[in-house]
């Protein structure tokens, strides 16, 4: 069974080089289906898992997945319930036995006994403003400046989770197998390079 998981700087593409290696390599693909997957168990809207999971109000727990979520009394039992829900998720995708990558949730951390092949996306911020700006939904009409602002603040939120979480730095190339910059690179042509490192990197340990 091989494993990628994907983490990314907010805006630099990490998704969309995650479902294209997905097909690339023939690998199921892992992303909004982990958040579904958590609502459809707990019998809550998607929207509001994801807002639950991303929200800053337990940031200020210390807290790992190598200690027992239960007993935190400054959690809500709403938020306990659901980092729970996610980490059983993730764990039960590597059950499959299946390739799969796996974008962004902390995956890499929570399945580092699976070994599996840990990317870190970046890029640079006038590549992820324009990239966003791109990809705006109709009628979101933020400027280069507000966009770089909600960036960073995204940023600052997936780092302030991570180390809460795992206590494993965010973004610190040591922690990943491979950095990759998108910046000025079109993804459709960048996928098959990352896919063959990925592959060689398979290969060695065979």
């Amino acid at each position: 069974m091989k494993i990628i998981t994907i983490s990314r700087q907010f805006g630099s593409g990490g998704r969309e080089l995650g479902r294209r290696l997905a097909d690339e390599l023939q690998f199921d693909y892992y992303d909004k289906e982990i958040i579904t997957a958590i609502a459809q168990k707990q019998g809550l809207k998607e929207a509001y898992v994801e807002r639950t999971l991303d929200s800053r109000t337990w940031q200020s727990v210390p807290l790992t997945f190598r200690r027992s979520l239960f007993g935190v009394s400054s959690l809500q039992s709403a938020q306990t319930s659901l980092l729970l829900e996610q980490k059983r998720v993730i764990e039960a995708i590597a059950k499959n036995k299946k390739d799969c990558v796996i974008v962004g949730r902390n995956a890499d951390v929570i399945l580092q006994e699976e070994h599996p092949f840990n990317i870190f996306v970046c890029a640079d911020m006038d590549a992820r403003i324009r990239r966003c700006m791109e990809r705006a939904s109709e009628g979101e009409n933020l400027s280069p400046k507000e966009l770089e602002q909600s960036i960073r603040r995204i940023d600052k939120n997936r780092a302030a989770t991570r180390e809460i979480l795992t206590s494993s730095p965010w973004g610190r190339c040591g922690t990943y197998h491979l950095t990759v910059n998108t910046t000025d690179w079109n993804m459709k042509d960048l996928t098959p390079a990352v896919a063959a490192f990925i592959t060689h990197w398979y290969k060695r340990r065979e």
